[in-house]
């Protein structure tokens, strides 16, 4: 059984007898002799029934919950600290499943994914008012996710004032974040440390694709001749000229353009770059979408290869969880021998360590980040 070894999910149909619970009821979960396992956040819709809170007994109050917060706390003092925005809590690896805490400066976001942790939301924005006096909460709800809980999707300010747009610092570059209607929850907080490591790489003609508001641009810039950064989102690029101004950055050239069609031409057109980019959105958002995102990934990080000149690097992503490191290292492999180019691992990262990942618990390992080598 996957809860013994600490998974945090029990699906429907593992479930013997679920009486009758009320929509996301905290819940005692026994075994099928009838042994304590644990409690959980019950969901009547979701195929995800059961979602645990702990592993054996535990008394389920205000000091519970306020414990793990604390916990979460604690170890961002540890992995982020001097850090103006990085996740506080990260569902199911801080032992929190289905909530999100994002914090930037002196506000936080929240996201409640689950029936039982959207009961909980006025609780968990009074244990965060308590605990950290912000500025503004925000909550972040408009994930498809809600809609699989049978619940509406939402965002706005929930407790204090409209924080309007923050500026943030990440490394040593300041970038705009709009907390109630940008990306995710404001940032792309997943992929701050790998922005930030990718600087060791930049020389000459830089390439960053899919590159949204200027992420990996700015960052590589520094060390730079020049950047090419393509997004489609013309809104995007908009805040990623004001985030080049902002940080007297002249060196970079963002162009609104559909990134596969880009790499088609640029390749076509024989042009060459020392470093190239690839920090596409998730191809594969579910199991029946990985054999189409396999073609996606391959496709481009082929047409990137072949553009590298020789010692160049490649920085390529994927944030697909059903995209596995192995079969991820598979594409990578067989477009680096398509492309007729000899491609070395110099590193393997994951996701910010802000987003652990729970051991027990593949799920929450969802980020790859890979830098090649490329002869």
């Amino acid at each position: 059984m996957r809860i013994a070894a600490r998974h945090c999910w029990i699906y429907r149909s593992d479930v013997l007898d679920s009486g009758s619970i009320a929509p996301g009821e905290v819940v005692r979960v026994a075994g099928p002799g009838g042994d304590l396992l644990g409690n959980a956040l019950y969901s009547s819709r979701s195929q995800i029934a059961l979602r645990m809170i702990s592993f054996g007994p535990a008394v389920i109050d205000a000091d519970f919950w306020l414990a793990r917060l604390i916990a979460a706390e604690n170890l961002r003092h540890q992995v982020s600290p001097g850090r103006d925005a990085y996740r506080l809590v990260f569902g199911e690896s801080d032992l929190l499943p289905s909530l999100v805490v994002d914090r930037y400066l002196d506000c936080l976001v929240i996201q409640t994914l689950s029936q039982g942790m959207e009961l909980l939301k006025p609780l968990w924005i009074q244990l965060l008012a308590d605990r950290y006096s912000p500025k503004a909460i925000v909550e972040r709800n408009e994930g498809r996710v809600r809609e699989m809980e049978g619940l509406p999707r939402s965002a706005g300010v929930v407790y204090g004032d409209d924080p309007g747009e923050l500026v943030i610092k990440e490394g040593r570059i300041s970038f705009h974040v709009d907390l109630i209607h940008g990306q995710k929850t404001g940032w792309f907080l997943d992929q701050s440390e790998n922005r930030i490591a990718a600087e060791t790489y930049a020389r000459g003609r830089i390439l960053d694709c899919f590159t949204f508001q200027g992420g990996f641009a700015l960052h590589l810039s520094e060390r730079a001749d020049n950047v090419l950064a393509i997004d489609i989102s013309g809104p995007a690029l908009e805040t990623a000229r004001r985030n080049a101004q902002t940080n007297n950055i002249h060196n970079v050239e963002f162009v609104e353009a559909n990134v596969f069609d880009s790499l088609s031409e640029m390749e076509t057109a024989g042009e060459r770059f020392d470093v190239i980019v690839l920090d596409p959105p998730a191809f594969a958002k579910n199991r029946a979408s990985v054999e189409a995102a396999a073609r996606g990934y391959k496709e481009i990080n082929l047409r990137a290869l072949k553009m590298l000149a020789p010692g160049g690097t490649l920085v390529t992503s994927t944030c697909s969880y059903h995209m596995n490191e192995d079969a991820f290292l598979n594409i990578l492999a067989e477009a680096a021998s398509d492309a007729r180019r000899v491609a070395r691992i110099v590193e393997k990262r994951t996701q910010s360590r802000d987003h652990p990942v729970l051991i027990s618990m593949p799920e929450t390992y969802y980020l790859k980040c890979v830098i090649l080598s490329v002869q």
